[in-house]
């Protein structure tokens, strides 16, 4: 079973970008929206680039290398939320930022 794993500190992920972290053989990316710490994916679906260094724009990652845009909230792209990359659960304990990541099937 699962359990929360700190990644990072609040202050190593400045304000309106991500960081990318492998846990349980995932890679997730980390960002900070105006405070606020998301939990998704690295990888876009598209074409594999790391969401870890795209840009937040109200509230979505915007993929660095073709501009597809996904919630951080519940992981849709933007343009046909039927495609959702993985979104995980993250809670602060002090300073330190822990995710909540299933093991890597297979």
């Amino acid at each position: 079973m699962a359990e929360y794993e700190t990644v990072a500190c609040v202050g190593d992920i400045p304000e309106g970008e991500g960081r990318a972290y492998t846990v349980n053989g995932r890679m997730i990316a980390v960002f900070n929206d105006q405070g606020e710490f998301r939990a998704t994916d690295d990888l876009c679906p598209h074409m594999g680039a790391p969401l870890s260094d795209g840009y937040i724009l109200e509230g979505a990652v915007v993929c660095p290398w073709h501009a597809w845009r996904f919630c951080m909230q519940d992981g849709g792209w933007t343009d046909n939320p039927a495609l959702k990359i993985d979104v995980f659960d993250l809670k602060l304990d002090g300073e330190d930022i822990q995710v909540l990541v299933p093991e890597k099937d297979g």
